[in-house]
């Protein structure tokens, strides 16, 4: 009987449905930083872990509100978060202006994407609908063994 105990602990956990957040903000270094905090309080009400994301998410979202940006038009926070994957997108007004990853001696800007490349399992760019573009960062939740 302790033998099946015992196997069943070690059972992956049965996916769940992925939960969904997403807000639009203003493409200012205040709605950056909103975006921050409410990132932090969603991770938090959802119990997952929330550093690596948190990073991620600042860095996206000021790139968004300092490349991104143009005169009245706002972008867009999304967190979707699955049984092991927290996905981030960050939709912003400049479709023409992709992210460029830069050496660190490049200077003090461009290292925002060198954090976020490290933190992520994955990352990248969906151009479109014209004039936007979405940057995603995908991170695992839990530790790998």
């Amino acid at each position: 009987m302790n033998e099946k105990f015992a196997a069943q602990r070690i059972l992956p956990p049965v996916a769940s449905p992925a939960r969904t957040f997403r807000v639009q903000l203003s493409a200012t270094r205040r709605g950056a930083q909103l975006a921050r905090l409410l990132a932090t309080e969603q991770l938090r009400s959802w119990g997952l872990p929330m550093e690596a994301g948190v990073q991620v998410v600042a860095e996206l979202a000021s790139n968004a509100a300092l490349h991104g940006r143009v005169p009245g038009r706002d972008f867009r926070l999304s967190l979707t978060a699955s049984a092991d994957t927290l996905r981030i997108e960050v939709t912003d007004a400049r479709g023409d202006a992709l992210p460029v990853v830069r050496p660190l001696e490049d200077g003090e800007s461009g290292r925002g994407l060198l954090i976020v490349d490290a933190l992520a399992e994955r990352w990248g760019v969906i151009p479109g609908p014209v004039p936007r573009k979405t940057v995603w960062a995908e991170l695992s939740l839990w530790a790998r063994d």
